[in-house]
């Protein structure tokens, strides 16, 4: 008799599934992709190493799927953000600051997705993140060029470089004795916001 699934044995392997990347994401939270261990996950999980291999191959699988994750929570909250309606310019410096925040907030985690060495699915995976979070971007650009809130601009090119702003200014900020406010009293997340729209706006400003 050829075996069937059933609704309980299909529940209990997405219980698994659900325990090992939660396991595997408190420990990235905690130490970075270096303290993601089969044999950790496992022990934690209450399951045998050999279980954890039959949901993730290896831990390259096991790191891009906790990446994957946590990144997409990261750009479903700014595309919340950009389809909230408003200003563009305030949606903008909004999702800016959302990113930015939450990566201060999550220091060991946010090092992690930016800029920990890792493996090659990882960096795939950053890749993928930074396209997305692009998107969002080009979203509000799209609507403050529209209605005149942004001069004419490459929008494919200006959320690159917003990205690209964001992920690299958040590297040395990440570190445990940083505090997020600068010398003259504003938060980073502040400086970084506002730093981008100088970048959108330039164009107003007349040239010599």
């Amino acid at each position: 008799m050829a075996y069937r699934k059933t609704a309980r044995t299909e529940a209990r392997k997405a219980d698994i599934r659900r325990r090992l990347l939660d396991v595997a994401r408190r420990l990235v939270a905690d130490g970075g992709f270096s303290a993601l261990q089969i044999g950790t996950v496992a022990q934690l999980a209450g399951v045998a190493a050999g279980t954890v291999y039959r949901y993730f191959p290896s831990k390259a699988d096991l790191s891009a799927e906790v990446f994957h994750i946590v990144s997409q929570h990261e750009i479903d909250v700014a595309a919340e953000i950009a389809r909230s309606g408003g200003p563009a310019t305030e949606r903008l410096v909004a999702a800016i600051r959302a990113v930015a925040s939450r990566a201060v907030q999550g220091r060991i985690t946010a090092y992690a997705l930016i800029a920990e060495p890792a493996d090659a699915e990882i960096d795939t995976q950053r890749l993928v993140h930074r396209r997305a979070l692009a998107r969002v971007f080009e979203e509000i650009l799209k609507d403050g060029t529209a209605n005149g809130e942004f001069p004419k601009l490459n929008v494919e090119a200006s959320a690159a470089c917003i990205v690209g702003a964001v992920m690299e200014s958040l590297v040395n900020p990440l570190a445990p004795d940083s505090d997020g406010v600068g010398d003259d009293g504003s938060t980073f997340f502040d400086a970084v916001a506002s730093f981008c729209l100088r970048g959108i706006l330039e164009d107003r400003v007349p040239r010599e």
